[in-house]
């Protein structure tokens, strides 16, 4: 199979990451993984034969890095996935201001810094797909768990005003919102104990994720919501 294009994950792991990888490798593109910790990825990696790479999606050093590796070892990336988030729960006065500001910085400044470097050679080129997971939280704040809700908020805020700005670049930028959870590594068919289509199967997730990634510019979806059919809203 030719490869014709290179996807990057950033926050790659078990679940949506992995399928997501196994789907851009099936279509033929070249996959680069960005993880804290990329060892966890060997398994994946000789599975779809891609590349790991260290990565701290928080710090700008970190994603420079990975970015200039990413075109050093295979090319600028065609697709770029943000994946990363940070979750802290607990009554609102009970929060530690540290944990709030991890969980700011890897939701939301992370993915600015991501999406800023996917930019700069998209731009360059004229063309490619920075898409962002987003979740309910970025929708609706739920009790005990604002630090999720504002980083979410803020990833939705950043990936509307990038559509706006670069969509007319030949840019696609689109935001998902996954409400409901999303199904683990080696759940059996039935998912959650409550039955069957209770929990987001991520296969499904990825394959929605490539066909944003290969709609026609003419009819560009900048915001989609995947929730199973049981999950209410």
């Amino acid at each position: 199979m030719t490869v014709s294009q290179t996807a990057l994950i950033v926050g790659a792991g078990a679940g949506l990451s992995a399928s997501l990888a196994r789907a851009c490798a099936a279509q033929g593109m070249a996959v680069a993984l960005a993880a804290r910790n990329p060892e966890k990825l060997a398994g994946l990696v000789e599975e779809v034969g891609g590349h790991a790479y260290a990565c701290d999606s928080s710090q700008a050093a970190d994603v420079a890095e990975l970015f200039a590796s990413v075109e050093a070892d295979i090319a600028a990336p065609d697709l770029v996935v943000y994946n990363p988030s940070f979750r802290v729960r607990g009554p609102l006065v009970d929060l530690d201001p540290d944990d709030v500001a991890k969980a700011l910085a890897v939701t939301c400044f992370g993915a600015f810094l991501v999406g800023q470097a996917a930019a700069r050679p998209m731009l360059a080129r004229g063309s490619g797909s920075i898409l962002f997971t987003g979740a309910s939280a970025g929708i609706k704040g739920f009790a005990q768990s604002a630090p999720f809700a504002m980083g979410k908020f803020g990833l939705r805020g950043l990936a509307q005003s990038m559509a706006r700005e670069l969509g007319p670049q030949n840019i696609h930028v689109a935001h998902f919102v996954i409400d409901g959870a999303i199904k683990p590594a080696g759940a059996g068919r039935q998912g959650a104990p409550t039955g069957p289509d209770a929990m987001l199967e991520p296969d499904a997730i990825a394959q929605t994720y490539l066909q944003i990634h290969h709609q026609h510019r003419s009819a560009w979806t900048s915001e989609v919501e995947l929730r199973p059919w049981t999950e209410r809203f």
